[in-house]
């Protein structure tokens, strides 16, 4: 990316993850979009195609890479199935998770993960707390060889999927965020109880609440020290964050592309929808909008490939990719008029799934408070 573009591997790699989009996932998304969960057949046949274990240890299955890599893999199958792409988006975030646990632990998990043989999830939000990690009330209390869990957790993506999630917990009540704690725990462990959120888009994801009664967690299940838990969580949000970017926008990117088509073989008084500027003109602001925002992601990428902070750039990419998104994709079905809005159409299903990605690990406010922390300084916070 220092040249401004991918490298012959990394070219490579994208037409060959687009070739496997294209026959094994584009076909019958549409009908999946209204489905409750994945095909784990698809995930495992992610696996295999490598795209879960992206620069993630030999030894389990994974394979030495750099993070465009990834968000290019997370690119290309968003825009064959925007909800199966979150699979790549989340494996590789709580796979830093595992950098901290045990090797015994990591070798019990990383590997089926990496295979696509079970999902995992990260459960931060509370019905009280969002982006304010400091404030969690679900409270871990260590007795001798194990912890127990009591507290209720919300807006869990995959979470109804998944074999096990990685939760924050206070371990230490009178601290804020240095009192946060992360846990793995399978989610089949007594106590733990999973309810399914209704939501608009985004169906397959299987977004969820999961209440914590008395569940006894294993020593070895907690991921780093005590207290790290907050500083744990920032640096997978830091990855995921640029990875739900690219999501929203490789959605976009075929929207935009179906849009085009459309109008130049549709007709009106005589003349191809793109011959008028009304039409061509919006395909032209869109598509300046999106190469931006994608830029703006693999810089990012390439910001953390290079060792170099990247908070920055993470936030600016969570706050303009799913806006722009949102924006072309809606452009693209008023393009397509009543065909587009008919669900006969993929473009309304991308439109409500996007929309989510406007809140999905902070909002857009929350993404500018960030921006602008790191620009002035903590001193001019608001809070």
């Amino acid at each position: 990316m220092a040249g401004f573009g991918f490298s012959e591997p990394q070219e490579m790699f994208r037409r060959q993850v687009r070739s496997f989009v294209q026959k094994e996932i584009a076909p019958n998304a549409r009908i999946r979009a209204k489905q409750d969960s994945f095909p784990p057949e698809l995930a495992r046949r992610m696996g295999e195609m490598g795209l879960l274990g992206i620069n993630q240890p030999e030894k389990y299955g994974g394979q030495p890479a750099d993070w465009v890599t990834l968000g290019i893999a997370v690119e290309e199958v968003a825009r064959g199935d925007f909800s199966l792409s979150i699979v790549p988006t989340l494996d590789a975030g709580i796979a830093l998770a595992f950098k901290l646990a045990s090797e015994d632990v990591q070798a019990e998990w990383l590997p089926r993960l990496i295979s696509g043989e079970v999902l995992g999830s990260v459960a931060t939000t509370e019905p009280g707390c969002g982006s304010d990690v400091g404030s969690l009330k679900t409270r871990a209390v260590r007795e001798g060889d194990h912890y127990i869990l009591n507290g209720e957790k919300t807006s869990i993506t995959v979470g109804m999927q998944s074999e096990f999630c990685i939760v924050f917990a206070k371990t230490d009540p009178t601290q804020k965020a240095r009192g946060v704690t992360a846990f793995l725990v399978p989610l089949n462990s007594p106590g733990v109880h999973r309810s399914r959120l209704p939501d608009m888009g985004c169906k397959p994801m299987g977004r969820c609440s999961i209440i914590l009664d008395n569940v006894k967690v294993p020593l070895k299940y907690r991921m780093g020290g005590e207290g790290k838990g907050f500083y744990l969580v920032m640096g997978q949000f830091d990855l995921i964050r640029v990875n739900l970017g690219l999501m929203t926008l490789g959605c976009a990117q075929v929207s935009l592309e179906d849009a085009m088509k459309y109008a130049q073989q549709r007709t009106a008084f005589g003349n191809p929808l793109a011959k008028y500027e009304g039409i061509s003109f919006k395909i032209a602001e869109d598509y300046t909008r999106l190469e931006a925002a994608r830029l703006l992601c693999y810089r990012t990428l390439w910001l953390k490939d290079q060792g170099q902070t990247h908070t920055k750039e993470s936030a600016m990419c969570k706050f303009l990719g799913p806006k722009v998104a949102v924006q072309v994709i809606h452009d693209a079905l008023l393009i397509h008029g009543h065909v587009g809005y008919s669900e006969e159409h993929a473009l309304e299903q991308r439109l409500r799934d996007v929309i989510g990605w406007e809140m999905a690990d902070g909002t857009a406010e929350v993404m500018k408070i960030i921006i602008s922390r790191e620009l002035m300084g903590r001193e001019f916070l608001p809070y």
